[in-house]
Formats: structure tokens, C-alpha cells, sequence
């Protein structure tokens, strides 16, 4: 029972790499073997409670990026993935949007990385808080987020987008006694007949995003 405690106090404590389908069948065989078990049922019950309770907490880590708390890169790809199939099948919108935070590495260069991780937990937060509880919002890698809008035509998905924009671009950044100014550049794409899978509809976004970068940053191009 207590290596049990020692594990859950300890799963906080740590970044975990492996795939939510492997947790799943390691929680289901060791209900297993703890059904088997010669002790008492209470016994039984209360270390199937804790078992099931670190499992939750690993999944929702094995999901999640460390730093900021957003869902992370592979959680996307399942994601991804099954609200593209979604929209093709129902023929629903959904658009996407990558956002990369302008001039990230000149921030660690001059400030160090403890004022880049600042930047990317707030620059989060606000991505996290200016769209739908229906939107789901990932850190892609480095400085680069994706957002995936929903029922969000490209009409609509401009309107978000264009605001937080100006919301990173009116946020007030500061690291210790320096004010910094922060911008994005943002590229968009929607599902439309022409869009064959949901690799290609982040490839169009991405494309979006580099015509952004390349064109003045601190702007919302949508494919």
C-alpha cells in the first residue's frame, strides 16, 4: 500500500511518454491480478480506488505538454484525426489554426529560457482563454500552438483568431523588470471538398502560417 502512495505522490512529479492505449491495457491487467489476490475485499477495493486513481492522473499527463497544460502533440494527432473524420462523414465545419509566437528564440537569446517558459505558459493562457469551451487547444512544439475550432466555418474562425491576436499583441509581458512585446503570427485552414485527410489540413494551415511570417508577422492568414 504505501509503494502505491509513493507512486501517486510521485506521478506529479514527472513528464510521461507513453501512448494512453498501453496505460489502459496496464490498468485493466492489474485489476486482474488484484481481483486474484487472497486478501480481504475492502482490502481489494481501496487499492483498486488508489490503482484507478493514478492511472486517471498518469493518462491525463501522458496527454498533456508539462509546462503549459495544454493537451500535447500526440493528443493532437488522435484528435486530429477523429474531428476530421467527423466533419467529412457529417459534412460539418472545422477549421484549424497554427500560431507561433514571433520572434521566440531572440526572447531566450536576450532573456534566457526561464523568461521563454514565462512567455509560453501566458502566451497559453490567453490562447486558452479567448476561445470556446467547444475549441480544443494544443502546444504543437517549441513556440507553435494549434487550435482546432469546431462547427467553425472560415468566416467565423477569422473572428477569434483576428482577436487574439490583438489580445497577445495588448498583453502586457513582464519578466522580472523588463516589459516585453509579444505577437503571433497565425495560418488557418478549413475542411473543404478538396481537403483528403487531416495531415492535409494541417499542412494548409501551416503554409498559411509561413505566408504570415514571411509577409510582416504579427498577422492571421487563412489558406
Amino acid at each position: 500500500m504505501a509503494d502505491i502512495d509513493e507512486a501517486i505522490n510521485n506521478a506529479g512529479n514527472n513528464d510521461f511518454d507513453i501512448p494512453p492505449e498501453v496505460l489502459d491495457e496496464i490498468q485493466h491487467n492489474i485489476e486482474e491480478i488484484i481481483a486474484n489476490f487472497p486478501v480481504p475485499e475492502d482490502n481489494k477495493l481501496d487499492v483498486i480506488k488508489k490503482i484507478n486513481f493514478m492511472y486517471s492522473h498518469t493518462r491525463h499527463l501522458s496527454l498533456t505538454d508539462s509546462l503549459t497544460g495544454l493537451y500535447n502533440r500526440r493528443h493532437l494527432d488522435s484528435t486530429l484525426e477523429c474531428e476530421f473524420l467527423r466533419a467529412k462523414r457529417y459534412n460539418n465545419n472545422l477549421s484549424l489554426a497554427v500560431i507561433d509566437i514571433d520572434f521566440f528564440k531572440k526572447v531566450n537569446d536576450t532573456y534566457g529560457h526561464l523568461c521563454g517558459d514565462y512567455i509560453l505558459k501566458e502566451t497559453a493562457y490567453i490562447i486558452y482563454d479567448t476561445f470556446r469551451k467547444t475549441d480544443i487547444v494544443f502546444r504543437y512544439g517549441g513556440e507553435e500552438f494549434v487550435v482546432l475550432l469546431t462547427e467553425t466555418s472560415p468566416e467565423n474562425a477569422k473572428i477569434p483568431l483576428e482577436r487574439l491576436r490583438c489580445n497577445i499583441q495588448n498583453a502586457k509581458f513582464r519578466f522580472k523588470d523588463k516589459n516585453l512585446n509579444i505577437t503571433v503570427s497565425i495560418g488557418a485552414a478549413s475542411v473543404n471538398e478538396d481537403t483528403e485527410s487531416a495531415g492535409q489540413l494541417l499542412d494548409n494551415a501551416d503554409k498559411a502560417l509561413y505566408e504570415a511570417k514571411n509577409s510582416g508577422r504579427n498577422k492571421l492568414i487563412i489558406f
